[in-house]
Order: structure tokens, then sequence, then C-alpha cells
């Protein structure tokens, strides 16, 4: 039985007999209760800031960096555009697909601001275990496996959190997150703002390094890495799209909320993880790449389909029908 479920015996026997406060039960009547209730409101408050803040700090460190860079040659913003125009369509659809009724704007937009400002976070997370693994790569066979290890541990389950964490802040805990499947809605528009700013990140990056050799080899080099990352784009909406899903469930369960939420992250985690080391191992390049994207990306927008699509039925039996008695 699940603690939330359990009702202490004296509370059960004389609750609705005796007032049982301080000893069975508990509400606000004193001036410490209510000052117990304030600490307490305070300090989830403040956490929840103190994220947003920190996050805010290292978005702000990125963005500058990134943002002189697009002042100095705007094609590599137009190419940061361009590069989420699939992920773009993609949460269109799943927003579109809502068989409840479709998210408002307002809500949406929050959504997708956080998960920009909390992607570097994961970025900062993955440099510093990326670079504590460079430390051990001579090691034999842990160069092998070093990948592997880093994506199903580290990149995977990271991104999918703070991607997450952009739905839990702020779209769980208002009145537009009504039904269960509104959490592959938030969940898809939050992979859309961590892939907008991975993007452009990386756009930024293909056009730096090969610094020295000319600007017309710098863009190519940008224009490269914008075409690869428009096919990871769609990957990242269905990921934590999946992961959205099952926070929806767990809003409504609230009794077995903290293992369904756990479930939807390690689903995620499992399937953004595997997804890299298909990639890094399998020798793909070109349509090869393509053919694999369109394939596993396929493959679980149907597993994702089939579930929202079991809930549309019951959806529209349940207002046909009414609650059951």
């Amino acid at each position: 039985m699940d603690g939330d479920d359990e009702e202490d015996p004296v509370k059960a026997a004389f609750g609705d007999r005796m007032d049982l406060y301080d000893v069975a039960d508990w509400d606000v009547r004193s001036r410490l209760d209510a000052l117990a209730v304030g600490v307490y409101t305070g300090l989830r408050t403040s956490s929840r800031l103190f994220l947003v803040v920190f996050a805010l700090s290292l978005f702000a460190a990125e963005i500058t960096v990134v943002g002189v860079l697009v002042v100095q040659e705007p094609t590599i913003g137009v190419l940061g555009a361009l590069s989420v125009v699939p992920a773009v369509f993609l949460a269109l659809y799943f927003w579109w697909d809502d068989p409840t009724r479709r998210e408002p704007l307002p809500t949406l937009v929050m959504t997708f601001v956080l998960a920009v400002v909390f992607a570097t976070l994961a970025a900062v997370v993955n440099t510093v275990m990326f670079g504590a693994v460079q430390e051990v790569s001579g090691v034999p066979g842990v160069t092998l496996l070093a990948p592997a290890v880093l994506f199903f541990l580290v990149v995977g389950p990271v991104e999918e959190t703070v991607k997450w964490l952009a739905v839990r802040l702020h779209a769980y805990r208002s009145a537009d997150f009504d039904t269960v499947v509104d959490g592959v809605v938030y969940g898809a528009v939050a992979g859309l703002g961590f892939a907008s700013i991975e993007n452009l990140a990386y756009i930024s990056q293909g056009y730096v390094v090969p610094e020295g050799v000319g600007v017309t080899t710098q863009l190519g080099g940008a224009f490269s890495t914008a075409t690869s990352r428009a096919f990871v784009g769609p990957g990242h909406v269905i990921y934590s799209a999946l992961a959205g899903y099952y926070l929806g469930l767990a809003k409504f369960n609230p009794g077995r909320r903290g293992p369904i939420v756990v479930k939807g992250l390690l689903v995620a985690a499992f399937v953004h993880g595997l997804y890299n080391t298909f990639v890094n191992y399998l020798p793909l390049s070109g349509p090869t790449f393509v053919v694999f994207v369109v394939l596993y990306d396929g493959f679980w927008i149907a597993v994702l389909y089939r579930k929202v699509s079991r809930y549309r039925r019951l959806y529209r039996r349940a207002r046909t029908e009414g609650p059951s008695r």
C-alpha cells in the first residue's frame, strides 16, 4: 500500500467524532502553525526561484557569446532557425492532434522559454562529464565503451530531466494542464525549446571551429552542422513528449506520482541514449543517416501515437457516457 493511501488508526476511528488536532490530525490554528506553513512555502518557492536564477545566469553567459556571433554573421541565426523547422512541425502536430482541447499559447511559450534556459544546465553537466571521461580515455576498453556509458548515464538522463523541469515548474502547475495527454503537448514544446538553443550553439561552433580558413569555409561548416541538426531536433521533441505523457499520468495519479515520473524519465533517457549510441557506433553518413533517423523516430512516434489514440477513444466515450458510477 502506498503511504499516501494509509490512515492512522486513531484518526480513522475518531476523526469524525473528536478533535484530534496535534494528536492524529493537523490544520493551521496557531501563529506557529501559520509560520510553519509560511516557512515551508517559502523554501519550496525559493528552491524553484534559485534553480531558475542559476539557469538564467548560465544561459545569459552562453547567449551573450552566441548572440555576438549572430550579430556579426546573421546567416548563423538564419541557419539556426531553419534547423528547427522539422522539430517545429512535429511539435505543432502534437499540439494540433490533442484529443481534448488545444493548449493556450501563453503556457506553451513559457514552457518553450524555460526549456531554452534550462538547456544550458545540461550543456554544463555534459561538458564536465565528457572532460572527466577524457581524463581516463587511455585505459583499455574505456575508449570503446565510454561514449555509450555517457549517453545512457549522463546525456540522456540529464537532458531529459531539464526538459522535464521546463514542464514541471510552470505548465504542470497551471489549470491548463488538465488531462493526461496535455503532458505530451508540453513535453513536445519543451523538446522544441531545448533543440532550438542546442542547434544554434552547435551551428555557432561549426562556424567558429574552422576559423582562419575563410568565411566561405566557415559558413560551409555551419551549413553542414545545421543540416545534420535538422534531423536531430525532432528526436528531442519525441523523447520529452514521452516523458511528458508519464508526467501527465502522474499528475492524475498522485498516490503513485513518484514512480510514474521516474518511469517516464527512464523511458525518455533510454530512447535518447539509444539513439546517440546507434549514431555514434553505426557507420551512418548521408542517406543512411537520414533513413536511420526516419525509421528510429518513426517507431517512437508510433509508440506515442498508440498511447494518445487509446486515450482519445476513451476520452470520447467519457464525454458521451459520463462518469461511471
